[in-house]
């Protein structure tokens, strides 16, 4: 099964996005928006940028656990992943957004 975008709205009422990968475990998680439209374009960002692998960053957190994030070309963060236990499991959901990030399906939960 492919993945799929979910928007949503926060308790704060500003807009997100996560990208689901098939199993529907959450691979991207966007900022947040003030629009709706805002996080539509932030959507279509993921969908051109997503297999380029030059547009991730692969981080360490202050609690030592691998993640990483999306960026655009003009080096705005797009997205970023969960922690992961390790670099593998980061590269592995590199891969992930990478299939499922030009998925055309978005959910909208608003």
């Amino acid at each position: 099964m492919a993945g799929w975008f979910e928007v949503s709205k926060s308790t704060r009422g500003q807009y997100f996005f996560v990208l689901k990968a098939g199993n529907a475990e959450t691979i991207l998680t966007s900022e947040e928006y003030t629009s709706k439209a805002s996080a539509d374009g932030g959507i279509a960002a993921v969908q051109s940028n997503c297999t380029s692998t030059d547009r991730y960053e692969k981080k360490t957190s202050s609690n030592g656990k691998p993640f990483f994030i999306l960026k655009a070309a003009n080096h705005q963060v797009i997205g970023t992943s969960q922690m992961y236990a390790s670099e593998q499991s980061r590269d592995g959901g590199i891969e992930a957004v990478k299939s499922n990030g030009t998925t055309k399906t978005i959910k909208d939960n608003t």
